[in-house]
């Protein structure tokens, strides 16, 4: 299964390389593509060649670590490369590196702390990672400074909808892309697989200057926190009731006349679909939007718990309700235009 694959893939902002090339392997026979100096895989359909051009983006890279010394007993420090909440750090099983070296996040045994010490989350500057060498010259056969780590955790099916993976933020989002690249419109399809995303939305910015579409939609693994002890009203989003259209988020506001458009083919189509109910975080539609003149831009994103985890939670059903709202936008825009 292609998801399974690509959430399994090592990929840290920077280091995307297995990503794209899985999906250079599934979009060959699909659609044009280049890969650009930042790392972006840029690609195009051409159909029949109708206006509008419409850009797909989604990011290839997930939260990670980066190896920043190494102990003369032979542990590992670290630095977190996008955001991850330092409590979810300790006792992880991570890999590191081209040769995926296996290792444990560890902390001080906590009958060794400080009573203060047991009162708050461990930072991630007091944690250190044990790949079971017996020294650093040990440790630095297997890795260097410099190296990246990802959660070891792998896809699996969880009761009779739901799957757990890590970086399903978002290879949800690259999995849908190439779906939809699999059908025929008579617009132009273009788009890009972007880089470094969750350090600062870099590679969408210089992949959107590129392709120079009419419009673009985005589409992303999003945060649910329809969990015990939340409010519904501190949801965000809910699992299994469909993808959520943000209306704004610390980068970006929506263009209101694109959510009712997506609102109004979701209902016309009876596709479930909801409002991302908070202004938390950003995506690559706030360096997409703003690119040369301006670039109308939809956020379009699949419900996730736990996200930025080892093991987040997604609905099959939510994926695929994405993919059949964005196929019907996709239709909606190539009979009636962006009407603006």
């Amino acid at each position: 299964m292609l998801l399974k694959e690509l959430t399994e893939a090592f990929g840290v902002s920077g280091a995307e390389d297995e990503v794209r090339n899985i999906l250079k392997r599934e979009i060959e026979s699909l659609a044009q593509f280049r890969t650009d100096a930042l790392g972006n895989l840029l690609f195009e359909k051409p159909g029949k060649g109708k206006r509008p051009k419409i850009m797909l983006a989604a990011h290839m890279d997930e939260v990670g670590l980066m190896i920043t010394s190494i102990g003369k007993n032979g542990w590992l420090k670290f630095d977190t490369v996008g955001g991850i909440d330092d409590r979810i750090l300790v006792s992880k099983t991570v890999v590191i590196g081209p040769q995926k070296v296996k290792g444990v996040i560890g902390a001080k045994a906590i009958h060794l702390q400080e009573p203060k010490e047991r009162e708050t989350a461990l930072k991630s500057k007091n944690l250190y990672i044990d790949i079971g060498a017996k020294d650093k010259e040990d440790a630095e056969k297997k890795v260097k400074v410099g190296d990246y780590a990802v959660f070891d955790s792998q896809f699996e099916r969880i009761g009779s909808d739901l799957i757990k993976a890590k970086a399903l933020d978002d290879r949800i989002g690259c999995y849908i892309i190439t779906e939809i690249l699999k059908k025929d419109y008579d617009l132009v399809i273009s788009g890009a697989f972007t880089v470094q995303e969750e350090i600062g939305r870099r590679g969408s910015a210089a992949a959107a200057y590129a392709i120079e579409p009419d419009m673009a939609i985005v589409i992303e693994g999003t945060f649910a926190a329809d969990v015990p002890e939340n409010k519904e009203e501190g949801y965000s989003t809910t699992l299994g009731k469909g993808p959520a259209v943000t209306l704004m988020d610390k980068t970006y506001i929506a263009d209101r006349r694109l959510v009712d458009r997506v609102l109004q083919v979701a209902e016309r189509k009876g596709i479930p679909c909801q409002l991302r109910r908070t202004a938390f975080g950003g995506t690559d539609a706030g360096s997409i939007h703003t690119t040369k003149e301006g670039i109308p831009t939809i956020v379009i994103s699949v419900p996730c718990r736990y996200i930025h985890s080892p093991a987040g939670l997604a609905s099959l059903t939510d994926i695929q309700n994405a993919i059949d709202l964005i196929d019907a936008l996709i239709i909606d825009f190539q009979e009636r235009g962006l009407g603006r």
